[in-house]
């Protein structure tokens, strides 16, 4: 027992010795590491500032005025919920908004064709590199060419489209873009061919991910092709399905560019969506305040369905 209390005593005398000592200063050069890092991310943050976070909060306060930004700030007068109480009542705001919950139709649409067609090019076909950038195209394409393209392609009187259906024993074809109630599915339609390439591309990626060992089990085993489908490749892109969802249902409620090129929310308002609303409130019809209570109101709603998609994606997401 001596021995063993001599033997701690040089030993618990080191530690207060080194719990004594000053720690080590950081050195110099990570702190001028660390300084440079600040100076190159300085302008990226100030930008950020001015231009979103500043912006931002801006709008909020001006939610709750009747102010136009054509008018002095002297002016601004404040009204309280106003202007969200008017937005319950707007009918045009209201239609809007169904418009773009319809719109959000488009994603599971854009993703189930997507991944079949990642499927079949990926395992039957030769030529993918070629077949990548052909259906890529569209999404890197400028929006304000692709809505021309497709005025002439719908026109009602003299476009392909029509013109292929009369020849083929159509008498009254739709007229599309002009029709109350082919307006809105023929821009689904444009939106579903735009970006179906880029959930196609990130598809592929992630089924060249997946390990072969599990299909080369499944063969022993005897799986077919729809069960190494449904239990292989379905759970697994999971991840990606959850990615390509969330930024697709967003990217739906910022759809602004087609609408504005195409209808400009026309006929009677039947493709016209939140932000193009937002946009005529704001600068045709210069009502700065309630336009920045919509953009709040849009906010809201984008906020609440990723919420509720990032709670979902527990119980269907397979990391």
């Amino acid at each position: 027992m001596r021995e063993q209390a001599a033997g701690q005593r040089p030993q618990q005398a080191q530690q207060h010795h080194a719990a004594a000592l000053p720690k080590p200063k950081r050195p110099k050069r990570k702190q001028r590491e660390a300084f440079a890092g600040y100076v190159l991310a300085a302008p990226m943050l100030l930008g950020l500032f001015i231009f979103t976070v500043i912006p931002t909060l801006m709008s909020f306060v001006l939610s709750f005025t009747d102010w136009s930004f054509i008018a002095d700030v002297k002016n601004m007068r404040f009204t309280g919920i106003t202007n969200y109480k008017l937005l319950l009542d707007d009918q045009v705001f209201l239609t809007s908004m169904k418009n773009n919950l319809i719109l959000l139709l488009v994603v599971p649409v854009q993703l189930i064709l997507a991944l079949l067609l990642a499927v079949i090019i990926e395992k039957y076909v030769y030529g993918k590199s070629l077949l990548k950038v052909m259906f890529f195209m569209p999404y890197i394409s400028s929006m304000v060419a692709v809505a021309i393209v497709f005025q002439l392609l719908f026109h009602p009187s003299y476009g392909p489209i029509n013109e292929m259906l009369r020849s083929i024993g159509v008498e009254n074809p739709p007229k599309w873009l002009a029709d109350l109630h082919y307006a809105l599915p023929s821009v689904m339609i444009i939106l579903i061919w735009v970006g179906i390439g880029f959930c196609m591309v990130v598809y592929m990626a992630a089924l060249n991910a997946i390990p072969r060992d599990l299909y080369e089990s499944a063969d022993i085993d005897g799986a077919g092709p729809w069960t190494r489908f449904r239990r292989i490749t379905l759970p697994l892109v999971t991840p990606t399905t959850f990615f390509l969802l969330v930024t697709g249902l967003i990217s739906s409620f910022k759809s602004f560019d087609i609408i504005k090129v195409l209808t400009e929310g026309g006929p009677s308002y039947s493709t016209s969506v939140v932000t193009y609303y937002l946009y005529t409130t704001a600068f045709e019809n210069l009502k700065t305040g309630y336009a920045s209570s919509i953009a709040w109101m849009l906010f809201g709603c984008v906020l609440l369905i990723t919420l509720v998609q990032l709670y979902g994606q527990k119980k269907w997401v397979h990391y």
